[in-house]
């Protein structure tokens, strides 16, 4: 370094010094001298001062390290979505008013990262698609009736249990969200003063003229259109004609929108008809109660009696949960029958049902995202019939279901957040 070679120097300077001064003394031969007149003593000539030594330089502070830049940290992973890399068994019933529903609950399972199946390859009604989801084939159902349905959870499986252990009703979709009963022919109701079923069975005048033109002429009977045989409205209404008494009316089974059509036609051309039908619908932008069509009432609802003794029969009570009618607010002009009404509603003899999601348990169990997903979601019966009237008219469902949910973005949202906060 700079300042010892400088040190260095100095002090090898001070040491010639001393060995020239050392040299100076060293003479030990004796001499005698004689005296001699003093001389005049020369005087010494002065030594030069010795140079002043420079100050040595101040040795320049050492830099100070600049601290090392701390690491920064990193970014954390963000976590993935609560259903990536699991695939979803979706699943629809077999009326075309549910179809809405399965397309929308699979986009919001898609949100979530699921991979879900097409809703229309696992197409069931309830008779088969309870027990499928039982059995793990299907997952989740968004197109459940209750009460109807409970029927179906007391079903067998092979090997001896029963298929309520294996799924779970789940959230409010649409409480009370389906209306459900019988409409009639709006002029033959109003010739022959025929506004309930059970004024239909008793006037022979009414019924010699529904049984000319209905699906099977001349057999002595009015023959209504009601459910195909898996929908459980068909073992509703068996049980409703046996609980009633009504011997001069009998259902006919068959694909619904092909009776729907004839229905229609009928009701148009003024012939008699009566047709089971509900709501959420677009059924009720061509059978229009107060145009072609009324509400029919009935003079008593059935109960957990079971007078057919069917498996299940006693969850097919149309009662209220203390046992009393549910009536429709619907007024006399849609329901005539609600005219005659002490309360003023009309007794449609069927209670609204709950149309909500039961999914198998074990994939409720291993996706709690999917599960507050059901939970959270409700549904209004206004949008779900603005939706079946777009399909209806020829929309695609889940391109409804798309826009319903961009229309709906805040709300969504909500349900979103909800199901990842679950996760």
């Amino acid at each position: 370094m700079k300042m010892n070679k400088r040190a260095s120097i100095l002090l090898a300077l001070l040491a010639a010094f001393a060995l020239i001064a050392a040299s100076c003394g060293d003479d030990d031969e004796e001499t005698t001298v004689e005296p001699a007149a003093p001389a005049v003593e020369e005087p010494m000539a002065e030594e030069e001062p010795m140079a002043e030594e420079e100050p040595m330089a101040e040795e320049e502070p050492m830099a100070e390290e600049e601290p090392m830049a701390e690491e920064e940290p990193m970014a954390e992973e963000e976590p993935g979505l609560p259903g990536e890399g699991v695939s979803v068994l979706a699943g629809r019933a077999n009326w075309s008013s549910g179809y809405f529903q399965a397309e929308l609950y699979k986009l919001l399972l898609e949100e979530l990262g699921y991979e879900v199946s097409n809703p229309a390859d696992i197409e069931l009604g309830p008779s088969n698609g309870y027990t499928a989801m039982a059995l793990g084939e299907m997952d989740y159902w968004p197109n459940s009736w209750y009460p109807g349905h409970l029927s179906w959870l007391q079903n067998e499986l092979p090997d001896g249990s029963l298929v309520e252990e294996y799924v779970t009703i789940v959230g409010e979709e649409m409480i009370a969200g389906g209306l459900q009963g019988f409409l009639v022919t709006r002029s033959f109701a109003d010739e022959y003063g025929v506004y309930t079923m059970d004024e239909l069975n008793r006037n022979a005048d009414a019924l010699a003229a529904f049984d000319a033109t209905d699906a099977v002429p001349g057999n002595g009977v009015a023959d209504i259109f009601g459910c195909p045989e898996d929908w459980t409205c068909d073992d509703i209404i068996e049980s409703q004609i046996a609980f009633s008494g009504w011997d001069n009316i009998t259902q006919t089974k068959a694909g619904y929108d092909a009776m729907f059509a004839q229905a229609v036609d009928n009701a148009d051309d003024g012939l008699p008809m009566v047709m089971y039908t509900w709501t959420p619908t677009a059924y009720l932008t061509q059978l229009r109660p107060g145009d072609n069509v009324y509400w029919m009432g009935v003079e008593n609802v059935i109960d957990d009696s079971n007078p057919l003794g069917i498996e299940g029969g006693e969850a097919w009570s149309q009662l209220g949960p203390e046992g009393q009618p549910v009536n429709a607010k619907l007024s006399s002009e849609l329901c005539p029958a609600a005219a005659d009404a002490a309360d003023g509603l009309c007794q449609l003899g069927w209670i609204a049902a709950d149309i909500l999601v039961t999914a198998n348990n074990d994939f409720l169990a291993a996706n709690p995202a999917a599960g507050a997903l059901f939970e959270a979601v409700t549904l209004s019966v206004i949008d779900v019939s603005l939706a079946n009237v777009a399909q209806g008219d020829g929309e695609d469902p889940r391109d409804i279901a798309a826009q319903w949910i961009a229309d709906n973005r805040d709300v969504v949202d909500g349900w979103i957040d909800a199901a990842l906060a679950a996760a």
